[in-house]
């Protein structure tokens, strides 16, 4: 039986179009919905868009079988060792680890 595991990736706008394009070019076949502005408060600060905290962030999700996570996975750890400050952050339904 082929399970699937829904990843979610929250992180700064800023970085968006780098992720969605790395998942898209190791994944071709992925398919995601993406909420484009959220607003919140994370470990570090707040993101509301406003003059105060004028960042925002993203929402993308996707379900994908467990190489396909695992692909995301690494993308993502590599996204963020790239942009340390942008508070990229990627959940899995279930733990998965290269």
């Amino acid at each position: 039986m082929n399970r699937n595991y829904r990843i979610e990736i929250i992180s700064n706008q800023s970085v968006q179009d780098e992720i969605t394009e790395l998942l898209e070019q190791e994944i071709p076949d992925i398919e995601y919905t993406v909420i484009p502005t959220v607003h919140g408060r994370g470990r570090r600060a707040k993101k509301l868009g406003t003059t105060t905290w004028p960042e925002q962030n993203f929402v993308m999700f996707a379900y994908l079988g467990r190489d396909n996570a695992l692909k995301a996975r690494v993308i993502i750890d590599a996204v963020k060792k790239r942009f340390p400050g942008e508070g990229i952050s990627m959940f899995c339904s279930e733990e998965v680890e290269p």
